[in-house]
């Protein structure tokens, strides 16, 4: 019996060690399971396309909130793929990560595809292996903005410091305010108001100042739905050329007319297809001081289909003598406009002459004293101190029906469902969509503002892309009842 006691004794203590070692087992396995499954729970980014002006050997790093948001990590600099592709794998905790590329500090973040700020890309990630592609639009301080333009307002930035004006074959830098709730709403979308002499409308380092930055963010603190404001620099020693619709034969001028079709058929479109803008005539203004006020009454008059209202200070009318009256009794009254007329009582004769001259060949036209408002300060001359101190007043009376929503007759006219395939592209890109058997108008435009393709064909043609040079475009198409659709499209 002790035998046999003993016989079981053991095979209890075999069976018991048995028993210990598959737990044992079990446990290693599971934890060799859980770091495999680790290891192979990775989150890979890949860049899919980068600017165009991107330096051939910049590094670009990751920074988001798995890494404290640091600009220049050495552990999240991604991989040169080749071919303005980049890659970099991390294994973040599961959960909602956020991100942005730099090129090694916060003064060389992303931008958009307009050169502004890029807000943080967001990505669920649930602890499972997962690839995002993303496209990396602009580097804004390539772009000019932000660098030697002295310090400007938050809400300000340079689209971009080389715009191409193909009516002219040649360049001028824009700048863009947006209002201080701009994107916090998507829904929400504002008039625009396109001002010459953009250089002297938001730098405070320069001693022409308009301060329209801090005009604007006082309206809004005081409940102003906002508006965006596109300022374009004048072009220098182009400017007599460029603000003057008819040439003068001693003074020069005569490219006026191009000018103003770059606004209207180039830069306009540009704003409307990648900011919130409301862009019917009800909501788009135009204003000039001097010179700049002079163009600005030509575009007025001349596109009364695009601009409702504008701003008119201190106009230099007589420097095409009574070319402007004459222009507007020849065109005539097409629209209901608002029209702020300003002239300080010190300036020259000339100015207010010609001033006089204008609105009375306005009410002439059709045009009603109603849609006209005139301003003559006693202590006014011609300088920027009182264009600046007379603007919150203008833009108030001009803007003043305004609301910046998106009413549902907007919504139904900007709304068109189509993408573009393949997109990044080679050398060619269809539309992919409904409705596309019919005609539409198809646009390349470059982020230097450069029109790369301008067609008007059926919806269902093959678009060429063969000569675009490597990076990110806009691919603006407009169907025949309107509706537009601008489509981020990237060349490799």
């Amino acid at each position: 019996m002790k035998h046999i006691y003993k016989t079981n004794a053991f095979v209890g203590y075999v069976s018991h060690s048995i028993y210990q070692l598959n737990t044992l087992r079990v446990a290693v396995l599971a934890v060799v399971l859980t770091i495999c499954t680790t290891l192979s729970a990775q989150f890979t980014i890949m860049v899919t396309g980068v600017p165009m002006n991107t330096p051939n050997n910049a590094q670009i790093f990751l920074s988001g909130n798995f890494n404290s948001w640091s600009p220049a990590s050495s552990s999240h600099v991604l991989t040169n793929l080749g071919g303005g592709k980049y890659m970099i794998t991390i294994n973040p905790a599961p959960g909602q990560v956020e991100f942005k590329f730099t090129r090694g500090s916060w003064a060389t973040v992303e931008g958009n595809l307009g050169g502004l700020t890029q807000p943080s890309h967001k990505v669920f990630y649930n602890g499972q292996p997962k690839t995002v592609e993303v496209v990396i639009l602009s580097w804004p301080d390539l772009m000019g903005g932000g660098t030697g333009l002295g310090p400007t307002n938050g809400s300000v930035n340079v689209l971009n410091e080389s715009y191409f004006i193909p009516q002219l074959n040649r360049t001028r830098r824009i700048w863009m305010y947006l209002p201080p709730d701009y994107g916090i709403n998507p829904g929400k979308r504002y008039p625009v108001l396109y001002m010459q002499d953009g250089q002297n409308l938001f730098d405070p380092t320069d001693s022409n100042d308009w301060m329209i930055d801090e005009a604007m963010d006082d309206l809004a603190q005081g409940g102003d739905p906002g508006c965006i404001i596109v300022g374009i620099d004048n072009g220098g020693a182009y400017i007599t050329n460029e603000y003057s619709p008819w040439a003068n034969p001693s003074l020069g001028g005569g490219e006026g007319k191009e000018y103003v079709e770059f606004i209207v058929n180039t830069l306009k479109p540009y704003i409307d297809n990648n900011y919130l803008t409301l862009s019917g005539r009800d909501y788009t203004g135009i204003m000039g001081s001097a010179m700049g006020g002079l163009i600005s009454m030509y575009a007025l008059i001349e596109y009364q289909d695009v601009f409702s209202k504008a701003g008119i200070f201190s106009p230099i009318f007589s420097f095409n003598g009574p070319k402007m009256a004459q222009h507007i009794a020849s065109v005539g009254k097409l629209n209901d406009v608002r029209v702020f007329f300003l002239a300080g009582a010190l300036e020259p004769s000339y100015i207010t002459n010609g001033m006089e001259e204008v609105i009375d060949a306005m009410i002439m036209a059709g045009f009603d004293l109603s849609e006209v408002n005139i301003s003559t300060p006693i202590d006014g001359d011609h300088s920027t101190w009182f264009w600046a101190r007379e603007y919150p007043k203008a833009y108030q009376w001009l803007f003043e029906y305004d609301q910046a929503a998106v009413s549902s007759h907007e919504a139904a006219i900007e709304t068109l469902q189509i993408s573009a395939f393949p997109n990044p592209a080679t050398t060619w890109v269809q539309l992919k969509g409904d409705d596309l058997d019919q005609n539409m108008m198809v646009q390349i435009i470059g982020m230097d503002g450069r029109v790369w393709y301008n067609s008007f064909q059926l919806g269902t043609q093959t678009i060429w892309t063969g000569d675009l040079p490597r990076g990110a475009f806009s691919l603006s198409v407009t169907d025949m009842q309107g509706r537009t659709r601008a489509i981020q499209l990237i060349h490799e």
